[in-house]
Parts: structure tokens; sequence; C-alpha cells
């Protein structure tokens, strides 16, 4: 079972699936972050890579996203790419991955790609306020990626919300499930682990 689960930046996926898993206990499922997937950007300088429009499609090598899915479908383990948001690199280490009965895809972008689409399951889009999007990033790029807030205040301005306005909100349409209110909608979270656990079942 390959479950896609996209959003706008901030939205609460990460949460949503740390909520879907926790209730999964020990179940047999593994996550596949579409973040992992970034192109390498060592050829170019520091400076340079910062600059990088990490929330365009073309950012992320979706043909290797697409080509491990499906030999964790088949069966076959796979080594997943390290990305690191500190030096905008991929790390010569790799994660060991093996197949589970259920596979999460999690990324801003995973819905947009009918690659990736054709390959799922289930499509769940998780919504939540522009504000609190916000919000979310400031927190998050400055604690975990080590930006200040003009930098990160300008990135939004510049390709974070042009970006999920052209890319990220137009896949909702594809989405079976849409889950409001970000990872804050315990409802929502408790149905789609039910509905996974019935399947495992």
């Amino acid at each position: 079972m390959i479950i896609g689960i996209a959003g706008g930046t901030g939205s609460g996926k990460t949460t949503v699936v740390k909520k879907i898993m926790g209730r999964l206990n020990d179940a047999p499922v593994t996550v596949i972050p579409q973040d992992n997937y970034y192109k390498d950007n060592s050829d170019l300088p520091m400076e340079e890579r910062h600059k990088q429009n990490f929330d365009h499609p073309d950012s992320i090598e979706f043909s290797l996203l697409a080509a491990h899915i499906d030999k964790l479908k088949s069966g076959q383990g796979i080594q997943m790419p390290m990305y690191s948001y500190l030096t905008c690199t991929r790390a010569e280490e790799t994660v060991p991955v093996t197949p589970m009965k259920v596979i999460i895809v999690e990324g801003i972008l995973v819905l947009s790609q009918r690659e990736l689409r054709q390959r799922m399951d289930l499509k769940i889009y998780v919504d939540c306020d522009d504000d609190d999007r916000l919000i979310r990033c400031i927190h998050r790029d400055i604690l975990e990626r080590g930006r200040d807030v003009k930098s990160v205040l300008e990135r939004y301005e510049k390709t974070v919300k042009p970006m999920h306005i052209q890319f990220v909100e137009p896949s909702k349409r594809y989405a079976d499930v849409i889950i409001t209110q970000g990872g804050n909608n315990e409802a929502a979270v408790d149905m789609i682990s039910a509905a996974i656990g019935m399947k495992l079942s």
C-alpha cells in the first residue's frame, strides 16, 4: 500500500505522519521523505546553493524517487539518499530501507507529480492556514536550518508562496482525503490510521 501525503510548507505533514506511525505502533510501515531526493548542489558556491528554489519541482529528483518506490513495492531494498539543508548537498552516506507492507511518501510536491500519483493507493493533502504555515516555517528554518528571520521571510515571499500557489495548492484536487487544521485534526488521523490498520490486517 503506497500512501502519498502532501501539503504546503509548514502545513503539518510531518506531524500527521508521526501521529499515524504512533497509532500503528510496530506495524510494517516505512516513510520516504521527498526532501531526501533534492538534487545535489555541491558544484555551486555556498551562496548560490542557498539561493536555489527548493519549492520548485525541478529541484527534486522525482525519477529516482519513483524508481525507489517501484523497487520497494517489488520487495527489493533501496539505499535512500540523505540531504543536508545546512550545506544544500547530498551526503555520501545513504540510508538502507527495507520493503514494508505500507510505504508513506511525504513531501510538498508528491501529489503534483503524475508519475508518483499513479503509484499511490491513497492520496492525502494536509491543509492549513497560510499564517500558521509561515509561523512554523520561521521557527523551523531558524532552529533547524540555521537561517535568520530576514532570509526566511525573503524566501517565503520569493519562492515558498509563489510555488505553493503554482504547484502545491493545485495538487489538492488529486487528493482522496483532505486533512484540515494541519496536524491537529485528530479525527482525520484516527480515520486514516484505522484504514491503514484494516489494510494491514
